[in-house]
């Protein structure tokens, strides 16, 4: 492998520009062990739009291609692989590119299905190649201030989590508004960067009860006019009780169609006090803000484990987590979000649809294992999976 890792972007639309802007980031600050040699994209426009936005930084403009196959066909161009795309294309795209000896970064969630994941974790364990999640939330500073703080017992043992996100949209948001192509709405979309932090924070979850509704199934285009208004398939509001392995209980509640009041809270409680993610430490008469919490932190880090984390200097959270896919590939790091990490977070998203669909408690472990899937079942089936 050349010294630099050359890299094939799939995929060329929303999240992918946040990628590109990381990519810059980077090669702005000096960490340019990367060159990007190919953009792919169905839409062969935003192809190569992506190309022209990162000759700009790179110097080089990368070559387009409009479909895997031919990006494959001409694989001794590249090493490794950044996938942002639906949700649906996720193992499609990964499997053949694992196969072909490539390194794989895959946008959040791993997968559509569980079982969908499944096999692209097996087909990087037999192909030897690198598969990571692109799950870059937990990699802010203040999160990781947050982590540090609980593990530290500042708040005591932790007791209970509280979160809450109560907010109203009507506003119609593509490919994400329905369940063949994104697999579940926002508990699913937003909720498995939650859930990675859930894991962050507090360790494994071991057994949920939810329920899962669709008050609304209707978007429009113009949320002002209500004009034009289209069917969507998935949930728009789940609540659920968890159950942490440490003992820790747990409340998540998502709802995009709370008309009127809405409110937002997330909170971790221990045995000595709380920990706000907005407003910070409350324990006794201490009061701690979480910028205070972030500095205290920072400062605490050894320098090396500092670069590490916040290479050059860098917080941003898309770049940080693609420079340490760089060095992973080059073999100079591990990932910390490796597609058993990804795995296990998504199946927190499906344990809600799983339990809301049979009615009951389920474990994580029978996510996992592919055990239940009377939610995920007609996914499969569309896909040829089950």
């Amino acid at each position: 492998m050349a010294e630099a890792v050359r890299l094939a972007m799939i995929g060329c639309g929303g999240m992918a520009g946040a990628h590109r802007e990381g990519y810059q980031k980077l090669w702005d600050a000096g960490l340019r062990e990367f060159r990007i040699t190919a953009t792919c994209d169905v839409d062969v426009a935003k192809a190569e739009e992506m190309a022209g936005k990162v000759a700009q930084f790179q110097g080089e403009r990368p070559k387009v291609y409009r479909d895997l196959e031919a990006l494959l066909a001409d694989g001794s161009s590249f090493d490794a692989v950044d996938i942002v795309t639906v949700h649906k294309a996720h193992h499609t795209l990964a499997i053949p590119c694992l196969e072909a000896g490539k390194a794989v970064c895959i946008e959040k969630p791993l997968a559509i299905t569980m079982r969908a994941g499944k096999l692209m974790m097996d087909a990087a364990k037999k192909s030897g190649q690198l598969l990571a999640v692109a799950e870059n939330y937990r990699r802010d500073p203040s999160q990781r201030a947050i982590r540090w703080a609980v593990q530290s017992d500042r708040i005591g043992q932790p007791r209970m989590l509280f979160w809450h996100d109560v907010g109203h949209r009507v506003w119609y948001w593509g490919w994400r508004e329905h369940i063949d192509q994104a697999g579940g709405g926002w508990s699913l979309d937003g909720g498995v960067h939650f859930a990675d932090l859930f894991r962050f924070f507090l360790g494994d979850v071991t057994r949920m009860v939810a329920i899962s509704k669709a008050y609304f199934p209707t978007r429009f285009r113009d949320e002002k006019s209500k004009s034009d208004p289209i069917p969507v398939t998935v949930e728009d509001t789940t609540m659920a009780l968890l159950e942490f392995g440490n003992g820790v209980s747990g409340e998540w509640t998502s709802t995009n169609v709370a008309r009127g009041q809405g409110f937002g809270r997330r909170v971790i409680y221990g045995s000595e006090g709380s920990l706000d993610l907005k407003d910070g430490l409350q324990v006794g008469d201490e009061r701690r803000s979480i910028a205070e919490l972030t500095e205290e932190y920072m400062a605490s880090l050894p320098p090396g484990e500092k670069e590490r984390l916040f290479p050059a200097g860098i917080t941003e959270t898309v770049a940080t987590e693609l420079w340490e896919f760089i060095q992973a590939v080059q073999g100079k790091a591990t990932v910390e979000t490796d597609a058993l990490e990804g795995y296990k977070a998504e199946a927190i998203s499906f344990a809600v649809y799983e339990s809301a669909a049979t009615g009951r408690w389920v474990t994580l472990e029978e996510i996992e294992n592919l055990q239940v899937e009377t939610y995920q079942g007609p996914i499969n089936a569309d896909l040829g999976l089950s």
